[in-house]
């Protein structure tokens, strides 16, 4: 198994990104009225569970336990919403502080790398943006936090493979501006910009969720903030004299540095705790 850790992961990894790149290259699931991008996330699953059956490991195995569902989702939740306040706080205190007073908007959009497009309203919408977002947590969360980091610590420790999944994670976001670039709507430096931008944020925020699964035992406190992060964007707009969601990524930077520090500090906690309980 150690030996063959790359191969699994390499070969499942190329096969759920070929599908992603079809669906946004292709048929361009998440620029029509659905704004998700949702059929390669459930390929992705599938492909999952295939390799999981192959392997021999069973959902436990990779996280995905019957205890403590709803206490961790709730935990993810405070988790996500509390970074959250603090980031929609800074960006409206910031716009005052400019002299602009921004009203704050509930509506679903879809999330282009740096702006919020395609307003719309009605309960539908909602449930698909509600539906499109638990899908590709379930999806990400267990595929890189789940049977990645599972195969890769049968040869690695925690910190390197959590390392090499978010490595990975960060490049599965990169897909956005490299599509903007071909199709023209941004320059090459803006693609590169943003490239870079996604690649390290999405690594981070990766890393993070792996602390949590780490901290927990299990995915769902990482599904739950990976989804307050997700959908936020698309549900709480902030409107100034600018336009809506001006400074989005500062109130994203804001949320997830926050978010991060204080994952590390627990986690950093724990492991000295466990470290001097073994010592002991």
């Amino acid at each position: 198994m150690k030996k063959r850790v790359w191969g699994y992961v390499i070969s499942i990894y190329l096969a759920c990104y070929g599908f992603r790149l079809w669906e946004y290259f292709g048929i361009r699931t998440d620029q029509t009225i659905i704004g998700e991008a949702f059929i390669h996330k459930i390929i992705d699953i599938m492909i999952m569970l295939i390799a999981m059956k192959r392997l021999q490991y069973s959902l436990e195995d990779i996280g995905i336990k019957k205890e403590g569902i709803v206490r961790y989702i709730v935990y993810g939740l405070l988790t996500g919403i509390g970074a959250f306040i603090i980031g929609y706080a800074t960006e409206i205190i910031f716009c005052i502080a400019q002299g602009d007073f921004p009203n704050i908007s509930f509506y679903v959009s879809s999330y282009a790398i740096d702006k919020n497009i395609a307003m719309n309203q009605g309960i539908v919408f909602l449930l698909i943006c509600i539906f499109g977002n638990i899908l590709n947590v379930m999806m990400e969360e267990s595929v890189f936090r789940g049977l990645f980091q599972k195969l890769f610590m049968n040869r690695y420790s925690f910190v390197i493979s959590a390392i090499i999944c978010s490595v990975l994670f960060g490049l599965w976001h990169i897909i956005g501006p490299v599509r903007n670039y071909i199709d023209g709507i941004s320059s090459l430096n803006g693609a590169i910009a943003n490239v870079i931008m996604l690649f390290v944020s999405s690594g981070l925020i990766g890393f993070k969720f792996a602390m949590l699964s780490k901290l927990e035992g299990a995915l769902y406190m990482g599904m739950a903030d990976h989804f307050v992060n997700n959908a936020i964007v698309n549900l709480l707009h902030v409107t100034s004299t600018n336009g809506t969601d001006e400074l989005m990524f500062m109130r994203i930077t804001v949320a997830q540095t926050v978010s991060f520090i204080v994952v590390l500090i627990v986690f950093l906690k724990r492991i000295k705790h466990e470290n001097q309980r073994e010592l002991k």
